[in-house]
């Protein structure tokens, strides 16, 4: 399995993933899941894959060479041409319907799920930064204002810090911080995501990034940010009063007046004879 995020703020995008799949305990192997897609002054976009590894493979291949019909008075629509993020996950979408017609059938007959998804983020010139996330059948949604992030793969460890930090006018070094905190959480409950990581900054309207970085165990930010948190987690916690069943001098009482809601109780009695 594998961890993914993608951010879409104000300032920029962030991108984040894991290398890590599993086919079985005996069976670990590092792959990367993060490719760039970019055109100096024109258009970048950057691509996160989850699922099944064959299927996502094949369809990063396919992407780069897919081509979508609009008639005999237009060219074929690829990612190297589209006018726009919209026609760019469009092609994404057919490479990767096309890959469920070639290998869906024999993954079925094999008893293999075709499951795979992916984020797509970017912008084109002439048009704002967007960014989707694009499930196996090749249907898409996009991220909004409400919505400024996606994640694919073992999603849930990682989640609760971005939605408490994450807004669109959240500032793009301070949600990369948040992105890796996010990994780092995944990194501590699933055995199936590891390292090394790639993490990618993109800023609005440079059509191109320098701030990329592979982040091994050695590296000394995310080594700081994995100690960091785990220590500040245990201060706030040691800093929240223990509940207090006896009522007591306290600001917070864990039983009020009186419980509208308790468990069913089944009392017996002295000498009563339970069947």
């Amino acid at each position: 399995m594998t961890y993914c995020i993608g951010i879409r703020l104000n300032a920029g995008m962030v991108f984040l993933s894991d290398s890590r799949t599993n086919a079985g305990i005996d069976q670990i192997s590092t792959f990367r899941k993060m490719m760039v897609y970019e055109k100096a002054g024109d258009r970048f976009m950057c691509l996160l894959s989850a699922g099944n590894l064959s299927v996502s493979q094949s369809v990063r291949e396919i992407l780069q060479l897919e081509k979508l019909d609009r008639g005999t008075e237009l060219p074929p629509l690829t990612i190297w041409n589209a006018e726009s993020m919209f026609d760019a996950v469009r092609v994404l979408g057919a490479a990767v319907r096309r890959v469920y017609q070639q290998d869906g059938p024999s993954l079925k007959a094999a008893g293999i799920d075709f499951n795979a998804s992916f984020i797509l983020g970017g912008q084109i010139k002439g048009e704002a930064m967007r960014m989707f996330l694009v499930y196996s059948a090749g249907n898409f949604i996009e991220a909004t204002r409400e919505t400024c992030f996606f994640q694919v793969g073992e999603s849930k460890y990682g989640k609760p810090i971005l939605d408490r930090v994450l807004t669109p006018a959240t500032p793009l070094d301070e949600a990369a911080k948040c992105a890796l905190v996010s990994m780092d959480s995944t990194l501590k409950s699933n055995l199936s995501v590891g390292l090394p990581l790639d993490l990618l900054v993109y800023r609005e309207g440079s059509f191109s990034s320098n701030e990329i970085v592979c982040i091994d165990d050695t590296n000394p930010y995310f080594r700081m940010i994995h100690n960091t948190w785990g220590q500040r987690l245990r201060e706030v916690f040691e800093g929240i009063d223990d509940p207090r069943w006896d009522g007591g001098n306290t600001q917070h009482p864990l039983l009020g007046g009186v419980s509208r809601y308790e468990p069913m109780r089944k009392i017996t009695h002295p000498g009563e004879r339970i069947v």
